[in-house]
């Protein structure tokens, strides 16, 4: 089975499932448009928002660290880490962004990928083709080779097996890990929690068991409260095919407990450090930009692949991994600038069909179609 047979499975699978969802459960548009306009705010006030988050997450007991750069965010994570440690990752966009496992891996330490699909990219070398399932371009038959030929262990082609082993290898890594890190959904600034939607349970054991727990994501994942982050979780969920999701978790600061005259002391049985980076990396600059604003407010859920011509016949070719699809045209813009992003944005045929899916109402094919003019004049400028 080719890729694109596989991206089609998965299309005949979301969309109906995804469309009956939100029409099982209207409330979740109303929190859709609740989340449009909150982030709208917080893209506006980026900079007070992230002085409010700082503040949180150390009344909270964590440590703060903002990172201009990709290279200063994984230098921080870095310094947090250490060397030779066992450190465990959940799914994690802006880690693939900005080259995190392999920066650590740089340092002597030993780093896996809990989510399946990353582990099975992680085990073969590969690159993400969608922003939830990561994988989805690898075929089961695919999965069982990667297994054998990195792990030596025989599995047959069905997904219930490749995850069982999966399961067995990366139990006793987590258990044994010195460090885990996550990304997160969502951010609230007034409590500095943060709010991770799963369905495998490798998160909330990478959250939890690790001595050392580290948040690394963008700025842009900032919400003002906790409630308008338990919000973006329940909307990404649903637009994703996936409501409810499996795993809420919240994380607000390192384990503690109250027991002892309800006065609160830290560690507990969880982590006794808690980290949050938070990366620029461009977007505080897409942030003040006309055109490129609007593209902060997407939330991940990924709807606008299934329904773009594009990327349904070019799969992770249209973007730059781990940002794929219309919303990865507008994110490698921002992340990587125009020069990379303009050719993708050439590929675009403006069907619109993303703009129309968006729980957040993103105008996509106008960023698209900025992105493209921007780019041809950088190139007529310097012939």
């Amino acid at each position: 089975m080719s890729w694109r047979e596989a991206i089609e499975r998965a299309f005949l699978n979301v969309v109906p499932r995804t469309y009956e969802l939100l029409s099982r459960y209207p409330y979740v548009q109303e929190l859709a448009r609740e989340i449009r306009k909150v982030r709208e705010g917080v893209v506006k006030n980026l900079d007070r928002y992230i002085e409010e988050l700082r503040k949180s997450v150390e009344r909270a007991g964590g440590r703060f660290y903002l990172a201009e750069t990709a290279e200063e965010a994984v230098e921080t994570a870095a310094r947090i880490v250490g060397r030779g440690k066992l450190v465990v990752m959940g799914k994690n966009n802006v880690a693939v962004e900005t080259g995190l496992r392999r920066r650590l891996e740089q340092e002597g330490n030993e780093v896996w990928e809990t989510d399946l699909g990353m582990f099975l990219l992680q085990l073969s070398g590969d690159e993400p083709s969608y922003l939830i399932s990561p994988a989805l371009h690898m075929t089961r038959e695919t999965a069982a080779e990667v297994l054998k030929r990195r792990l030596g262990v025989d599995v047959p082609p069905d997904p219930a097996a490749v995850a069982q082993r999966a399961r067995e290898f990366l139990r006793e890594k987590i258990v044994k890990a010195d460090v885990g890190i996550t990304g997160a959904n969502a951010i609230a600034a007034d409590t500095g929690a943060v709010v991770l939607v799963e369905n495998e349970g490798n998160i909330r054991m990478v959250t939890a068991i690790p001595p050392v727990h580290i948040v690394y994501d963008g700025v842009e994942k900032i919400v003002p409260t906790l409630v308008h982050a338990l919000y973006v979780a329940c909307v990404q969920a649903a637009y994703a095919g996936a409501y409810p999701p499996t795993y809420i978790n919240v994380t607000a600061g390192p384990s503690s407990t109250a027991d002892i005259e309800k006065q609160r002391v830290s560690p507990a049985q969880g982590p006794r450090e808690y980290h949050v980076v938070l990366v620029d990396g461009g977007r505080r600059r897409a942030a003040r930009d006309p055109a490129l604003w609007e593209a902060l407010l997407c939330i991940r859920c990924g709807r606008c692949h299934f329904h773009c011509p594009v990327y349904r016949a070019v799969g992770r070719e249209f973007g730059r991994p781990p940002y794929t699809g219309p919303m990865g045209v507008m994110w490698t813009a921002i992340t990587r600038g125009i020069e990379a992003a303009g050719p993708h944005a050439f590929r675009c045929t403006h069907a619109g069909n993303c703009r129309e899916v968006c729980p957040m109402g993103i105008d996509t094919p106008r960023i698209i179609h900025e992105i493209r003019r921007r780019y041809a004049l950088s190139v007529a400028i310097l012939r």
